[in-house]
Formats: structure tokens, sequence, C-alpha cells
């Protein structure tokens, strides 16, 4: 095997290449039909291209860039004098351990649904970047997430693809002897087994649990079917599978992290194995809860009672019984860790609850949201006053290299010296917008827009074709031969997100009329994108989806809202580059921060936003637009028509005519002025390698600065 050929499959089999566009573009060059057909998974695509092709086109026309890749790639992963060596160098010698149920690193790689798992994955690049010694935890899903498509009703349907290690950049872990390294743990009265899977991600490391293997009873080798799949049942067993499941495997592995971070509460069950640790060093069962909470750490990322992970008494009896004679720990005083009221342990066991109280230090993911987390958990705390409950707030960010790749990398490239000089700080950001000429930054905003109507152009294309597969062909319904109509001229705003409903993706709905009256202004004409998966088992989301669907095929509207099917991170890049505006209207303060729209600001995108998660925070009026002032109202029909009406005020009378009003060359300078407060208020704080800095030298160091 050639050097180049070795390159190649050496870069294919480490994560790293997802953020680098050289290196996507190296893949997608082999043959760019191919790249789309395997989703963007070099794996995949070299098992299709034979060892004759590979050899001669690696040795000619593509040996230069995968020389110049490839070293680059060496370098960075032989980099010792990284922001953690040189702040953290205590941090070296020991990982940080992160426990999140869902991973996001790249739409080729389905074990994540959401904004959570797009969180996780953000995380650990940069800390990738940054040089932390990092460990992720998370399951093998084989399913992963749904496959979204919608019958000729607009209602969503789910499909469940299966992915197979050998199509991925996985590899088995081994012991010492080579063999595959299997843990136990006990779930109710049987022993479960599970195998483990390594996945590089830079220089870190996600590992994956497994437990589709043959040494398990049927039932639990589907534990790691799906993403947030089945009942409670299976809940729970996913839950105990990736916390103490986790545990013991970095156990096995001989590793000793300096902190475990539990990424929401799915994981929380790791302190349960972290307390039979140390109870089995001979401690009292007190200073084994001491000890447990020197180690860990908690990040919450639901503002919603209701969304917490409760199960009841009988369930945890059912499951954990066996489990906690083996350990030692009394049932009443687990139950009592996971108790809302700790003097009545005969309710719900509450993930939460159990993840604050065996944590040094917890977090929310925005101010407001920190805030919320503090009244809504101060009766934990033996207090009336939210200012003495012990949970700060550190705000989501985004990996700026991963969602600003592509054309926007290249363009920012040609006036930096590289893309971390624009966004490390708000001077150098400016330092850099004051070389980008408005009519640069205006054809960027053109190339981008006319990149999205073309693939969404196909993509359609595509969509539709599935539906006819899978449903009945109805002749009477035009919309399905309709092409899209959607022009780079016109102002086109995106809504894409989890369909849940607090998310509220039919608000623009509200006034059909008055809708119509924006969207075919003859002068100033609008046109919006959405998409998005409602949860499998949310009919209430998938409503929103059915109403939407509805109103895009309504005549005033064909062809000018557009919905895109099965909204995953590939879908969401091109969305977020392309749209000129990015809607978020939920209900406040649902939203614990969201990142999507933090995204869109790399590529010259403004906000459009309810005040609410991050938007609080980085809204200054000159950077994008707010929908209200933060009101809130106990009526939710009330607060609806609220914030409609104030959707449509702000679209017809700031957003709408700004994008419209041009200068002399068709250019439109207060637009414009807008697009760079944005990238420079926005882009060097709202990023991972500043948000993981702040993890870093908060919490993981043990530093509870407020």
């Amino acid at each position: 095997m050639s050097k180049n050929i070795s390159a190649v499959k050496k870069l294919s089999r480490n994560l790293w290449w997802s953020w680098d566009t050289e290196a996507k573009e190296l893949f997608k060059n082999l043959s760019p039909l191919l790249w789309e057909k395997v989703n963007h998974n070099p794996v995949e695509l070299l098992r299709h291209i034979s060892a004759e092709e590979l050899e001669a086109r690696c040795s000619c026309e593509l040996g230069i860039t995968i020389d110049q890749v490839s070293r680059r790639f060496e370098d960075y992963l032989a980099d010792k004098n990284t922001w953690a060596a040189n702040h953290a160098p205590q941090l070296l010698s020991r990982p940080v351990a992160y426990f999140s149920a869902e991973f996001g690193i790249h739409e080729s790689v389905r074990i994540y649904s959401g904004g959570l798992g797009i969180l996780s994955g953000d995380h650990i690049k940069s800390a990738s970047d940054l040089g932390l010694n990092f460990i992720g935890v998370t399951l093998f899903y084989k399913e992963g997430y749904f496959r979204q498509y919608l019958n000729q009703d607009g209602w969503q349907n789910e499909d469940y693809p299966l992915q197979y290690p050998e199509s991925l950049p996985v590899e088995k872990v081994t012991d010492e002897d080579g063999k595959d390294l299997i843990i136990e743990l006990t779930i109710a009265q049987s022993t479960v087994y599970a195998q483990a899977w390594s996945l590089k991600v830079g220089r870190a490391t996600l590992y994956l649990l497994d437990t589709n293997i043959p040494a398990n009873e049927a039932h639990y080798r589907e534990i790691c079917s799906r993403v947030y799949g089945g009942d409670q049942n299976m809940r729970i067993n996913q839950e105990i599978l990736l916390g103490i499941g986790g545990v013991k495997l970095l156990k096995a592995l001989k590793l000793d992290p300096a902190v475990y971070h539990m990424n929401e509460g799915h994981s929380a069950f790791l302190t349960l194995e972290l307390l039979a640790e140390q109870l089995g060093k001979g401690l009292s069962y007190q200073e084994a809860k001491a000890k447990v909470k020197e180690q860990c750490v908690f990040t919450t990322h639901t503002p919603v009672p209701a969304g917490h992970d409760r199960f009841s008494r009988d369930m945890m009896s059912y499951t954990f019984s066996k489990y906690l004679g083996q350990i030692g720990i009394d049932f009443e005083d687990m139950m009592k860790l996971g108790a809302e009221n700790p003097a009545d342990t005969s309710g719900l066991f509450t993930m939460t609850v159990l993840a604050l109280q065996l944590s040094r230090c917890a977090n929310g993911v925005s101010k407001l949201h920190g805030e919320v987390s503090r009244e809504m958990w101060k009766h934990l705390y033996g207090t009336d006053d939210p200012n003495q409950v012990p949970i700060g707030h550190i705000t989501n960010g985004v990996h700026t290299r991963s969602w600003s790749s592509g054309f926007t990398d290249r363009f920012w490239k040609n006036h930096a010296e590289s893309i971390e000089e624009l966004f490390s700080s708000r001077e150098s950001a400016e330092t850099v917008l004051a070389r980008v000429s408005d009519s640069e930054l205006w054809c960027m905003r053109y190339r981008l827009k006319r990149n999205l109507m073309d693939y969404i152009s196909r993509y359609l294309s595509n969509q539709l074709y599935h539906q006819h597969q899978y449903t009945p062909y109805k002749p009477a319904d035009s919309s399905r031969s309709a092409k899209s109509i959607l022009s780079p001229d016109v102002l086109t705003i995106g809504f894409a997100r989890r369909f849940a409903t607090y998310k509220r993706a039919p608000l623009i709905f509200q006034d059909l009329e008055r809708l119509n009256a924006i969207v075919n202004n003859a002068n100033m004409p609008v046109q919006i994108i959405f998409a998005g998966k409602a949860h499998p088992h949310d009919d209430a989301g998938k409503e929103y989806i059915r109403q939407i669907v509805e109103h895009s095929r309504r005549p005033q509207f064909l062809g000018k809202v557009i919905f895109l099917e099965n909204y995953n991170i590939g879908v969401a890049k091109r969305l977020i580059s392309g749209v000129d505006v990015w809607l978020n209207n939920p209900v406040r303060p649902m939203e614990a921060s969201g990142t999507s729209g933090q995204k869109t600001v790399l590529h010259g995108g403004l906000n459009l936003s309810i005040m609410d998660g991050w938007w609080c925070e980085a809204y200054n009026g000159t950077n994008g637009w707010s929908i209200g002032s933060g009101e809130e109202n106990d009526n939710y029909d009330e607060q609806y028509r609220i914030d409609a009406a104030h959707l449509y005020e702000v679209l017809e009378h700031q957003v709408i005519p700004t994008f419209y009003e041009r200068n002399e060359h068709n250019i439109p300078v207060r637009w414009l002025k807008n697009v760079r407060n944005a990238i420079a208020s926005i882009a060097p704080v709202y990023n991972t390698d500043r948000m993981v800095k702040e993890y870093t030298m908060r919490y993981y160091l043990n530093d509870q600065r407020p």
C-alpha cells in the first residue's frame, strides 16, 4: 500500500476531517456522486472505490493535496504547545470524562437526535482543539435516530436504517490480550454484558457502549437500538448502561478521570457506581458521598419541570434491588438521592436531583437558564432565595470550524491569517471585517444563497420521490409536482430545529392574511424554509409539521414556503449558511440556550428571536432583532397571540425594509452593517472554545468562582 493511500485511510478513521475543509473536499473529489450517496462518510466511500483507482489517483491527481492535508493532520496530533498545556497542565495526565446520551459530530455517525447531541459533538471537538485530555462516553445506537419521511398528508413517519461498525470509523475496544473488552453490569435480576467501540475525534476519544452481543438476553441486546427509543423501561436501561456501564468501562481501561462531567441527567447513575467504588475502599456512606461529589460536575439543559427524567419507586426497586445488594447501598438511601423532597422517598426518582446531589458544581447553559434552574431547584437546598442556590451558568457555543467550513471558510481565509484570528476576539473580528468591502460581503451572501437554492432544488426532487415511494400517489395533489421557485434575490427566513411544541414552529402562520401580504409583497417578497423532526411519540409536534406542510401547499405560499424532510447535521449546515434570517420563537423561558442562531452568524446571517436562551445575552440592538421585549404570560394562547403580533411587526417595519433598502450599487448597506455587528459581537463569544475554556477553569479545575 502506498504512502498516500495509507494517509487517506488514516484520515478517514479520525473525525478531525469533519471540521477541515480541505480534508472534506479531498474525499468529495474522489467521487462527488458517491460522496452524496454515502452521506459524506469517507469510510464507506473508500469501501466502494477499487484499490486500483485509489492507487492511480492518489499517486498523481490528488497526491499534493493528500500530502498537505495529512501533514497538517499529523502536526495537529503531535502539537504539544496547546491551550491546555499552557493553562491546565494538571489535566494532561488524567482525563476529563464527559458523559452524554448523544453526540452529534457528523451526519454520517447517527448517534444524535437534536441540540443536546450537537452541543456534545461541538464540546468534544473544541476539547480536542484546545489539547485537553478528553474522553467522551455514550452508546452505540445500531439504528441511531430515525430517518424522517412525510406521507401525502404531511404526517411524519419514521424509518430506522441500520448503521454497521464496518462502515464507520470505529474500532473494537480490546483488553491487554487483544480480546474484546467486555464489561458486566446488573440490571434487575440479570447480568448484562457490553462491548465497546472507540471513535477518534481529533486528539479526543469517544467510547460507545454496545449490548448487541450474543451473550445477552434478547431484550437487553436492544438497549442500544435507538436514540431515546422505547418506553420507560428501555430509558432506564439505557441510562444504567451509560452511567454505570461507562464508569465500569473506564475502570476496565485503567483510566482514572480527574473529573466526571454529566451532560444532562441521563448519565447520573454513574454516581452510584462511583459510590460503590468508594464504599469498597471502606469509607462510610457519608464519606463516600463526599468523595463522589469531589469528582463530578453536572450541566442541566432542561428549564421545563416535565422535561426531567423521572422513574417510579416500583421501577427503581425492580431495576436496582440486586445491584444495591451487591454494592452495599440501602434502597431508601438511594431513593433519597433522587427525591425532590428528601423527607419523602415514596414518590418519583428524579435524575436531575441525583446529579445535583452528587456534584461539586452545576450549571445551566445560559444566564437566563441559570436563573430559571436556581428558581426551579431552590427547594432542594432549603431556601426561598434562588441566589443561595449553587447552580451557575456557562452559555453554550458552537464549534466554529465545523459550521464555517466550505465556501465561508475559504472566504474568511482570504482576509485573515486563519479562521481563529477572525473569531478570537471582538477586536480581531473588527480588524478582519475592516478588510472586507460591502461588495465582497454581499457577494459572499449571494454565493451562499445560490448554493442553498440549488441544494434545495435537488433535495426536493429526492424528497418528493421518496414520498411517492412510501405512500400511494395522489394525482390531484398538484403540490407534489410543483418546482421550488425560491430565489436568491428574495429575503430568506430559516426555521429548523426539533419540533417540540414549546418552540412553536407554526407561530408565523397565526394570521394567514397578514403573512400572505408579507410573503407576496410585490416589491419586498419573503420566502421561508422549514425543517425539523418531532419525537416519534410526540403527536403534537407531528401535528405542527402537518400544519406547516398544509400551509406550504396553499396557492399563495406554494413554492415560497418549503418544508425539507429528514433534518440532520448535513441539512443544517446548508440552511444556516444560506438563509438571511434565522427565526427562533419559543415560549420564554423554555429555550435553555439554543445554538443554531449562533451558527448562521458565521455566514453573514442575522437572528430574529424571542428574548430567550443565549439571545438575551447576545442581542445588543444592532446585531439582529428581538421579537418583543421578554414578555411572559401565564395564558399560553394569549402569549401566542402577542408574540405573533410582535413577529409580524418586526418583520414588516424592521427586518424586511432593511434588507430591501439599497444604495446606488444595489447593496443593502444598513443590512450589512448589522451583519458586521453580528459577526464582531457574537462569533468571538458564542463558540465552544470559549465555553470549554470556561468549563476547564471554573469546573474541571474545581475553581468555583461565580
